[in-house]
């Protein structure tokens, strides 16, 4: 028998100053939801923005929470768990888009699998590459060691010096994994009534770990979802910078304390030499590196439109409207033909409407190597947004007058 979805899945998402990022996940999320029992919650942690006022009034049909001061992720995520009604919560970063098919899926294998606590799923950045936090692992003294030297990212097939991420895993096959990615965590709201939601000690990373710990120790199982995609904009979060370093250290060493225990001494001395690696290893690239100017952007930038004419009305005033008189609109790019384009194109605007999401992934899937730029406009959206780097924030461009 085919499988039906007769469960209310509750979707979290917390909002701070993003709310043209959120804007466009919505209308992800309005397409994945479209025949199931589901409700949006929207945690917003006191953007200055006017991100409610301005979420509101195009979704209407959204449950808004407004914080009176900057929570947290955890602690806002918690509020929104804690008002939720169904019998899983999915906790949704603002910067992602979904996929149509990803969310009846990811219900369909929680549903089927009694031991099954929690789900990830595959996803790529904004430039269309696979992101390895997908499917990780547990940090141990030595996974955390190389994540932290930076090794991982030198043998990043590696089963044992990529360990941290499950180099030795292929990114496209399900499987059983030990932690999960926050940006897209679904989680049985009868496992989390077990564990509790996120620990709110968790300042900034390793609050997904922990919880995925917590569901593991209640005796569950969590599951990867390779087989399906949907888009996370790295470019919106923390530079990976020394900052950054020191960051998820203090993440991990609060993870050790409160899970290991007493190997903690032996992993905070190893933890110290690993950011000390990491930081020798950065200052010899920038020291033998050769200077590059930043990438040169054409006189006249060739933007094409990937939708139907209906769906990219407001895509076009927007990119019209812009200050900048150097982008040249070459029409609109026939989805079905995409990969066989001649002309030199720039930038790609997929309008999902018509276009589905599952369509424009597989693209920049199979297009992340040609450098050009991945933007989305929902149709009807007053926005265009797009993030090409995990070590900067994303573009955002509007203009659309309101009808």
């Amino acid at each position: 028998m085919p499988f039906k979805l007769s469960l209310l899945l509750s979707i979290i998402i917390v909002n701070y100053n993003v709310k043209y990022f959120t804007e466009q996940c919505l209308y992800s999320v309005q397409k994945a939801i479209a025949g199931m029992d589901a409700e949006v919650i929207v945690v917003d942690n006191s953007s200055t923005d006017e991100s409610v006022a301005y979420l509101e009034e195009i979704f209407p049909w959204v449950n808004f929470i407004a914080n009176s001061s900057n929570m947290g992720f955890a602690s806002a995520n918690n509020r929104g768990y804690q008002q939720a009604k169904g019998d899983y919560i999915l906790f949704l970063n603002p910067d992602t888009l979904l996929s149509e098919d990803c969310l009846r899926a990811s219900v369909e294998i929680l549903e089927r699998n009694s031991c099954a606590g929690a789900l990830g799923i595959h996803m790529i950045d904004g430039a269309g590459y696979f992101l390895p936090e997908s499917k990780r692992g547990f940090p141990s003294v030595t996974a955390a060691f190389f994540k932290l030297s930076g090794l991982t990212g030198i043998f990043p097939r590696s089963s044992v010096i990529s360990r941290y991420y499950l180099g030795g895993l292929p990114e496209k096959q399900n499987n059983e994994v030990e932690v999960l990615s926050g940006a897209f965590m679904m989680v049985k709201k009868a496992v989390l009534d077990i564990t509790g939601g996120f620990d709110e000690r968790f300042f900034m990373y390793g609050e997904d770990i922990d919880l995925s710990y917590r569901i593991r120790q209640a005796g569950y199982k969590n599951y990867y979802l390779g087989e399906k995609s949907i888009v996370h904009f790295k470019g919106e979060s923390t530079r990976k910078d020394i900052r950054y370093t020191k960051l998820f250290y203090t993440a991990m060493v609060i993870f050790v304390k409160k899970h290991y225990g007493k190997n903690s001494p032996a992993f905070i001395v190893l933890m110290q030499m690993a950011i000390g690696t990491r930081a020798a290893v950065s200052f010899v690239r920038q020291l033998f590196s050769v200077r590059t100017k930043a990438p040169f952007r054409h006189k006249i930038i060739c933007t094409g439109l990937v939708g139907e004419p209906i769906d990219t009305k407001n895509a076009t005033e927007i990119l019209i409207n812009q200050p900048a008189a150097h982008r040249k609109i070459t029409g609109i790019v026939d989805i079905t033909g995409i990969l066989n384009v001649k002309s030199k194109m720039d930038e790609l605007v997929f309008c999902p409407g018509r276009l589905s999401y599952m369509e424009a992934i597989k693209v920049m899937q199979a297009m992340a190597n040609k450098g050009i730029v991945f933007m989305f406009s929902a149709a009807g959206s007053r926005s265009i947004v797009s993030s090409t780097s995990k070590k900067s924030s994303g573009e955002v461009l509007t203009g659309v007058k309101r009808s």
